[in-house]
């Protein structure tokens, strides 16, 4: 990706919880974007239905939809996500499993994708991250293997200490920097 003012990330925050740590990080994303990049919150999350492919191939709910427009806009997507019993929310696995159809041309396909967060867990959620990571990989995305932030919330005041936003933000400008693959045309 180029850092041009065209340059669009769209943001998976997954936590449902409205005051949660990692949607106060992806606000803060939001708010620190490097210049010339656009960050947009995919809202909505909690309302798209488990995937299921007899749905995709009747007709596709609206919110699902609209997850799949956002992205296929984008120029990069980034999970903001804590840890749930060590791995990744279900919410953020369902919006994957939807930006992944079709198989290969999907929203995703092609689309630089990296995954950071907290929680207050030991790990600051690494686990969810790479379980993320892995996801997005094999639904297409492409995923640096570089680009980490991790960190628990019980360490430090995650959003107050300019040291650990400095860090966050440095995460954000290593995916701006990644360049996407073309996706396969049907």
């Amino acid at each position: 990706m180029t850092t041009s003012a065209a340059t669009r990330l769209v943001v998976l925050v997954g936590s449902l919880r409205k005051d949660s740590f990692n949607r106060r990080v992806a606000e803060a994303v939001v708010e620190r974007a490097p210049q010339g990049v656009e960050v947009v919150i995919a809202d909505g999350l909690g309302e798209i239905p488990f995937y299921n492919q007899d749905l995709d191939a009747a007709s596709v709910p609206p919110s699902a939809q609209r997850l799949r427009e956002l992205v296929a806009g984008a120029d990069g997507v980034l999970a903001v996500t804590p840890e749930y019993n060590g791995t990744m929310p279900a919410v953020l696995n369902n919006a994957i499993d939807w930006l992944s159809r079709p198989y290969g041309r999907g929203a995703i396909t092609g689309k630089p994708f990296a995954a950071v967060g907290t929680t207050s867990s030991q790990y600051g959620g690494r686990w969810a991250h790479d379980h993320a990571r892995r996801s997005a990989a094999i639904a297409g995305a492409v995923v640096p293997e570089h680009i980490e932030f991790s960190q628990t919330t019980t360490d430090v005041d995650v959003l107050g200490d300019e040291q650990v936003v400095s860090r966050l933000i440095a995460a954000v400008e290593a995916l701006v920097a990644v360049e996407p693959r073309a996706r396969a045309v049907a």
